[in-house]
């Protein structure tokens, strides 16, 4: 199959929102890396605000597109296919709205898009175990919808594929693992940590706790404000930086205030510059999630050269640096945390970042690795799909 700019592969991924979150900065990072002049992406919402990526995505060439009101399959349904009619055609919908994805696929497949991928970016069982019986029957629901529209599955890990494809995932030839990508040229960048302090008035001596992560349940902030606590009564000179927004945001604001370490504990909201901040502003990374597919952030944090400390429910594929990576079972208490984080404080050291980065420029988690990955299965499936050589 050849490209030009005449027949450009035309892809549409539907993602809830282009703001800052694992999904979506690894969409970024795909969409600045892979070969547009081959590939056009245009990115369906499920809201009509402005997200923080949008105004890059349109200087990059693409569209944003809202279609609104999911909960609302007819009147969805029909802007949906509006939106295929009026901005397509397209060769392939990519639907990241894990279980949704079976109702978008479906529509899909109703349009005659001849691929349609589900993408699975989280294993959310642990979340939906006590759910009530019709959320149980949505969930089979839109797993059978996936199973029978989807032409192709990705999932970012072992458990997220299981999540969405069920647990014989390996046997269907359909479904596939795609490790994220991300740009690792930000961790080879000089940061001055010490003016990057100051903007948040940390001291320069200060123990800095680092945490990225939306304002959700799955993410834990309960929990690690309980391991911060126990943290702070034996090295009161400890800061926590939370980087990240959400629904839940509010809430853990009164926690802290309740805690009284509204002194020590910094929310950053959404920020750019990750990297950086890991780089320059952090000395250990602590996730302590309830559920995730494979968090990127655990990825960055090993290229800053953190010592990251992770719940068990965290798949062992992201620990590529076993020097650096701690796995704490989540029934552990908060004192056993608080243990594992000074004990990473006294360590940290021993690795150098550079050798960090260095690992992980050769491996599956470089950006370069990850859109090869991509493409090649873009192209794969739609010779198949077109018959075409």
């Amino acid at each position: 199959m050849k490209f030009t700019e005449k027949n450009k592969m035309r892809i549409l991924h539907v993602v809830g929102g282009m703001n800052r979150g694992g999904i979506e900065t690894w969409l970024m990072h795909v969409l600045r890396h892979i070969e547009r002049e081959r590939f056009h992406i245009d990115f369906l919402v499920h809201t009509a605000e402005d997200c923080a990526y949008d105004d890059e995505i349109r200087t990059l060439g693409s569209n944003i597109i809202p279609c609104v009101n999911p909960s609302q399959p007819w009147s969805y349904a029909r802007n949906f296919k509006d939106i295929l009619q009026k901005y397509g055609p397209y060769d392939i919908v990519h639907s990241h709205v894990h279980h949704f994805s079976g109702y978008v696929l479906r529509l899909a497949q109703e349009a005659s898009i001849p691929v349609r991928i589900a993408h699975s970016h989280i294993d959310s069982s642990p979340l939906e175990a006590n759910a009530l019986w019709h959320r149980h029957l949505y969930l089979n629901f839109m797993k059978a919808l996936i199973s029978y529209h989807a032409t192709t599955g990705l999932g970012c890990s072992q458990v997220a594929a299981v999540d969405l494809f069920g647990s014989n995932w390996k046997s269907d030839p359909r479904w596939q693992l795609l490790y994220y990508g991300i740009d690792m040229k930000k961790f080879g960048e000089s940061v001055d940590a010490m003016e990057l302090r100051k903007e948040f008035n940390i001291p320069n001596q200060a123990v800095v706790i680092g945490h990225v992560g939306r304002f959700e349940e799955q993410k834990n902030h309960q929990f690690l404000l309980e391991i911060f606590a126990e943290v702070v009564l034996r090295e009161p000179q400890t800061y926590l930086l939370l980087i990240g927004e959400g629904s839940l945001r509010e809430n853990i604001e009164q926690q802290v205030h309740r805690m009284g370490l509204r002194e020590q504990v910094i929310f950053a909201g959404s920020r750019y510059d990750v990297p950086k901040l890991m780089l320059g502003a952090m000395d250990i990374f602590l996730l302590p999630s309830l559920s995730e597919g494979l968090p990127m952030v655990g990825i960055e944090a090993q290229a800053a050269g953190l010592p990251t400390i992770l719940s068990n429910t965290i798949t062992e594929e992201v620990n590529k640096l076993k020097s650096l990576v701690r796995i704490i079972d989540l029934s552990q208490p908060a004192e056993v945390w608080a243990n594992a984080v000074l004990a990473a404080k006294n360590t940290k050291h021993n690795t150098a970042q550079a050798d960090s980065l260095a690992v992980l420029e050769k491996s599956e988690f470089n950006i370069a690795y990850s859109v090869n990955a991509l493409t090649k299965t873009y192209v794969d499936e739609c010779r198949k799909a077109h018959k075409v050589e």
